[in-house]
């Protein structure tokens, strides 16, 4: 298994270095040079795995033998001994047809812990490994900064900063991030958008000198392995079902923002798991949603929303989905990038249309939506959502709702209480989210601009 840029400007590499490189040195992202091919028989033997023996058989397809297999188990288990459900990722039923994949037992309470969590141990088991120092630099809509600091806060030769946009992640998102007192942790709060904090750490991986000096390393969706690991939860919600069901078919229902979560599932089906229907939701935000319907991918005006981690114009993951799109042309992929960058905007052929409907549907949910689908879902299974998911659910309503489908519970409510308070519900905090709003913040404000961030990241690297 070899891993080649969308650019096609990167020599092929193998697992660890291309974990370790994250973005791609050409700007573009890494990708396997072929996807492996599940057969129904080894789907057949995979059903009964537990979560880390799923993880560990499709793992094994992409690491080429460059982690021993006993490593390679040790530090899965490692990462998943302290999710509060045993299962990691279990499935909920809601209905005959639609059914809930609860993503958010690790301990930032996000679906980003699953990920994140393996990710936090593998920078450890590298850094031991190769010798090295790993500065690992990242962005946040909200979520993603949190379930980063907590996989790698404390560890050994790990340093991490992480960008997110002052005044626009939930208080719960902000106070995960900034209550964390670990010497190896940096908190920038920028002066933007997520967009803007997205932009300079793809300018900051683009400065080849800088990003060498500095040893830096990618915790986004950017980096290959964060996209892999995510896959596992289609594969292991799948098998989770009836096989009646199983047998009719499966859609995924997927909030997103940044395009990772649901081009996880693209690869699974891909990799030859049977999903009927991948059904994007996202918020008013809804760049996606007009590219898989219109054809057209275009930024709009920013607009905050109930459902903040969504808040994005500019999804990372799209250039992915592109390459593939463009018949596994890098050079037509670096060429419509180049004329993104250029015009601010992409438009589709007919054909390509086409394509892009048969490998999602789309759908954009306002404020009241988002509200209603809440309070609908508390009344109707007595099962209280946070704003994301409902994002999910209404989507999967909107686009037919007839399917079996598996809508993806992202975040637990408890960290977006502002919303699910304008719905007059009342939640009780777990006690390990009621004790930050105790605890005292450490973060910087910063202007919006790469060089105000890479000051800041040069004092703080040198002083580690």
């Amino acid at each position: 298994m070899n891993f080649i840029s969308t650019r096609g400007q990167v020599g092929s590499s193998g697992f660890i270095d291309t974990f370790l490189m994250g973005l791609g040195n050409d700007g573009g992202l890494m990708i396997p040079e072929t996807i492996p091919e599940i057969s129904g028989q080894t789907l057949e033997e995979w059903k009964d795995l537990s979560y880390p023996e799923l993880m560990f058989a499709i793992f094994s397809l992409y690491t080429n033998g460059e982690i021993p297999d006993e490593d390679l188990k040790q530090l899965i288990r490692e990462s998943y001994a302290g999710f509060r459900s045993p299962e990691v990722a279990p499935v909920i039923r809601l209905d005959e047809s639609l059914y809930l994949l609860e993503l958010f037992h690790g301990p930032t309470f996000a679906f980003k812990d699953v990920a994140l969590q393996f990710m936090g141990n593998l920078y450890a088991y590298a850094a031991q490994k190769k010798n090295q120092v790993i500065h690992i630099l990242g962005a946040t809509s909200g979520d993603t900064g949190a379930a980063a600091i907590s996989g790698v806060r404390s560890k050994d030769g790990i340093r991490i900063c992480i960008l997110h946009p002052h005044g626009k992640v939930s208080r719960v998102q902000e106070l995960q991030m900034t209550t964390v007192q670990d010497d190896n942790v940096l908190n920038l709060s920028v002066r933007g958008n997520f967009d803007d904090c997205q932009q300079i750490i793809k300018e900051l991986f683009a400065d080849i000198g800088f990003k060498a000096k500095y040893h830096l390393r990618a915790v986004n969706s950017i980096n290959f392995v964060r996209i892999l690991a995510q896959t596992v939860y289609y594969f292991y919600a799948y098998f989770r079902l009836p096989e009646r069901q199983r047998e009719q078919g499966v859609s995924f229902s997927v909030p997103t923002g940044n395009f990772g979560n649901i081009f996880s599932g693209y690869l699974a089906k891909r990799m030859g798991l049977p999903i009927r229907k991948l059904i994007l939701a996202t918020n008013e935000n809804n760049i996606l949603e007009r590219f898989v319907r219109e054809g057209v991918y275009q930024p709009d005006q920013f607009r905050m929303t109930y459902s903040p981690s969504m808040d994005i114009q500019i999804a990372s993951n799209f250039e992915r989905y592109l390459y593939f799109l463009c018949g596994s042309d890098p050079l037509e992929t670096a060429r419509r990038m180049e004329r993104f960058r250029a015009e601010g905007r992409l438009v589709f052929s007919e054909g390509e249309r086409e394509q892009i409907g048969r490998d999602f549907a789309a759908y954009s949910v306002n404020g009241e939506r988002c509200l209603r689908t809440i309070q609908a879902c508390k009344d109707r299974y007595d099962y209280l959502i946070d704003p994301h998911s409902a994002c999910g659910i209404a989507a999967y309503e909107a686009c037919g709702g007839e399917d079996v489908c598996i809508s993806m519970a992202t975040a637990h409510p408890s960290k977006f209480d502002e919303a699910i308070g304008l719905t007059g519900i009342r939640q009780t905090f777990p006690d390990e989210i009621r004790q930050l709003f105790d605890k005292p913040q450490r973060q910087t404000v910063v202007e919006n601009g790469k060089q105000a961030v890479a000051e800041q990241l040069e004092r703080f690297f040198r002083i580690g």
